[in-house]
């Protein structure tokens, strides 16, 4: 290669890396060209220092950011290496002309050749290199700008749920005092999600209700007013009603509400249930540990049982339910710690399902009752023609152990309840001033006419059974849970 082809090259080599620190460090890049004191001509190009104090600085960036300034400084860092070579080559080149120029051997120009390729090969990689942290600066900065509308958008639901907090704060304060105002009006609280209200017209014939039949009967005797013995007697005297809470919807109309007067662990006598008796499908039996919850209405446990029950007849006794079974005359021990049916019987030829109800309807054809004596069950037949059959069960088989038919009309009464194994009868279900007005004693199988007063205070009872422990009645008038005290005269 001639002297003057290898001249050419390298100048057209230094016009290449010249256009490469232009596009490197900007357009600052000067060219010189000049003589030398031989005449020579001498081509050179100055960039300015990575780190003059005038630099721009990135400020506040991101952690993406200082990792495109570290890659850049890596760059520059190549091209500070690229012009240390670049100067090496200047010294080559002279070196070169001092070789054409002494005959020298054409070796040093290739070798010299590699070198250019190699150095153009590097510039092209350090353009992609640049064109991709260009890329990157710029998603960043795209990134950036997203997270800022990200902050503003996450600052503003802050605002909203702390507008929000203090929103539920003020119902919370509200609802607390609302629950205040119960508990001093004794209201009970009525659990969401009772089942099978939906299922009932209460306008139409879907739930049965019958006019009471009112019975007018004299007073046999009159019974001197006195406190009742320890032990059994008959029923003299019924005080007025002490209302213990009201239910607030329609799910309260109707219902059942009673005590253990055997309980067996893990239960005790402040254990209290409650049922809705509303519906096509009653399950649901709320369990309460005391009074106190039971007025406020947080039960401890919710039994869902197996078979929905029918009417008001229910009993709990000795730590089981015992129920009617819908649409059957069966009746079904629940035990409520292992929550299954244990026994289920059919009570022979009673009817059911609207057959022989009390005078107030609502399916009441089989009436369970306990006693002193232990467990009863009030119902009626076609072979009675309607009048009360009474027969003892066994609690533990629900054998029928006894049975007595009476001569009062199921229908013509309102309700029943024993006490010391007399069935006793109340007259309506509605009059303020009805009364108890029939008595079966089961010892001598016979009845009597009574004449004791029974207040309906609110118009509407639809369950009355008797605690032999607590020596109350129980009962249900139209939402409200009432007690009744009692006295017996001495046998």
């Amino acid at each position: 290669m001639g002297a003057a082809s290898v001249t050419k090259t390298l100048v057209v080599w230094l016009l290449l890396s010249v256009g490469l620190a232009r596009a490197a460090l900007g357009s600052t890049v000067h060219l010189r060209r000049a003589n030398d004191r031989n005449g020579r001509c001498i081509y050179s190009f100055a960039v300015p220092s990575p780190n003059e104090a005038s630099c721009p600085e990135m400020g506040q960036a991101t952690s993406a950011i200082r990792e495109l300034q570290r890659e850049s400084n890596v760059q520059r860092s190549e091209l500070e290496s690229a012009k240390a070579r670049l100067s090496l080559l200047e010294n080559l080149v002279t070196q070169l002309h001092v070789v054409l120029g002494a005959g020298g051997s054409p070796d040093s120009a290739v070798e010299l050749q590699r070198e250019l390729d190699r150095l153009k090969t590097e510039r092209a990689q350090q353009e992609s290199q640049i064109s991709r942290l260009e890329a990157a600066y710029s998603t960043l900065g795209q990134e950036k700008s997203f997270l800022e509308e990200e902050k503003r958008r996450l600052e503003q639901e802050k605002a909203e749920l702390g507008r929000r907090l203090e929103s539920s704060t003020q119902e919370i304060a509200r609802l607390r005092a609302s629950q205040h105002h119960q508990e001093r009006t004794h209201s009970c609280a009525v659990q969401p999600g009772t089942r099978g209200i939906n299922g009932w017209d209460l306008e139409s014939f879907d739930y049965q209700e019958l006019k009471s039949e009112l019975m007018e009967v004299p007073a046999s005797s009159v019974f001197e007013e006195r406190p009742s013995p320890i032990g059994c007697g008959e029923l003299v005297w019924v005080g007025e009603p002490v209302t213990f809470c009201r239910a607030e919807t329609i799910a309260g109309k109707y219902g059942m509400w009673m005590k253990d007067p055997e309980p067996v662990l893990p239960y005790t006598r402040k254990t209290t249930w409650r049922v809705y008796a509303i519906g096509t499908d009653i399950r649901q039996v709320f369990e309460y540990e005391n009074a106190d919850q039971f007025m406020k209405g947080y039960p401890s446990k919710v039994h869902v049982l197996p078979q929905s029950m029918e009417s008001t007849g229910a009993i709990i006794y000795r730590g089981s339910l015992y129920f009617q079974q819908h649409m059957s005359r069966t009746v079904a021990k629940y035990d409520l710690k292992t929550e299954m049916i244990t026994v289920q019987k059919d009570i022979p030829s009673a009817g059911y399902h609207g057959q022989f109800p009390y005078s107030w309807g609502g399916y009441t054809d089989i009436d369970l009752a306990v006693d002193e004596m232990g467990l009863w069950v009030t119902y009626s037949t076609d072979k009675a023609k309607g009048a009360i059959v009474l027969s003892k069960l066994d609690p533990e088989t629900l054998e029928v152990e006894q049975t007595w038919e009476t001569n009062i009309r199921k229908q013509a009464v309102a309700n029943s309840f024993m006490i010391c194994g007399t069935l006793y009868t109340i007259s309506s279900y509605s009059a303020p001033d009805a009364t108890v007005n029939f008595a079966y004693h089961t010892a001598t199988s016979i009845s009597e006419p009574l004449s004791i007063r029974f207040e309906n205070r609110y118009g509407y009872s639809s369950m009355v059974d008797y605690n032999p422990t607590e020596r109350k009645l129980f009962a249900w008038d139209n939402f409200n849970m009432v007690t009744y005290d009692i006295r017996l005269s001495t046998i």
